[in-house]
């Protein structure tokens, strides 16, 4: 099997596994799984970790709002009473008025921490270093994991706006972030090798010959179409 390292910019991603004869097309969109796929797992870890200080988030309505802004414009946390973790809650004030503050107990919040740190070392950078390869299956068993812990946190299941909900449900909405701008599409994927863009319509071996044991360094690059042209702001 060829051997990709990939990298975004100058920072490793991952290695990942494939054959001489793969289209770029397949390559591409295989990359560009893996990728996202990390990403959603990270976003995910950080929500949780939020969810295991603070508890549910707030409707969108409340959040920011002062205690008293709340109870002048009379408004109701409608999931408050549905989602309350197992084992009772303990409050912990959210400073930034995000979530309700009613965070789990010790115990469950060590289940979410501890599941954090699992997940996030299945699809960590150091495995580059430890010659791990990852592949969507390593990806969709990191997604499990959190899933499955935050199900056991609140069996009942979290407000439909919380964004742990959509992310699982391929909801999220991520317009106007940070995390949008780390997300590349296959359309907008571009994979350069040895300073020359790998083109769709051709075949690795096109570029990097028939040794299945090649071992070669990508680089991904998110493009832009500006003016009908294909335009990157990234170093390749």
């Amino acid at each position: 099997m060829v051997q990709l390292h990939v990298k975004r910019g100058d920072e490793s991603q991952f290695l990942f596994h494939t054959t001489v004869d793969a289209s770029l097309e397949m390559v591409i969109q295989q990359v560009t799984a893996i990728y996202n796929g990390r990403l959603k797992v990270e976003r995910i870890c950080s929500e949780v970790k939020e969810l295991a200080d603070h508890g549910i988030t707030l409707p969108p309505n409340m959040q920011g709002l002062a205690e008293d802004q709340i109870e002048e414009l009379n408004l109701k946390d409608q999931w408050e009473d549905k989602c309350v973790p197992s084992g009772g809650s303990v409050f912990k004030r959210d400073e930034i008025g995000r979530r309700n503050g009613h965070a789990p107990n010790d115990k469950m919040k060590d289940v979410l921490m501890r599941t954090v740190e699992e997940a996030k070392a299945l699809i960590s950078k150091k495995e580059v270093a430890a010659n791990v390869c990852v592949t969507m299956k390593t990806v969709q068993e990191a997604l499990d994991q959190l899933r499955g812990a935050v199900t056991i946190v609140y069996p009942m299941g979290l407000p439909s706006h919380d964004p742990i909900s959509m992310e699982f449900k391929e909801r999220e909405d991520l317009s106007g972030t940070q995390a949008s701008m780390q997300v590349i599409t296959e359309d907008e994927c571009q994979l350069w090798w040895a300073g020359k863009e790998m083109q769709k319509g051709k075949k690795l071996q096109d570029y990097i010959g028939k040794n299945e044991k090649t071992k070669i360094l990508i680089k991904i690059q998110k493009v832009r179409v500006c003016f009908g042209k294909f335009v990157s702001f990234e170093n390749k």
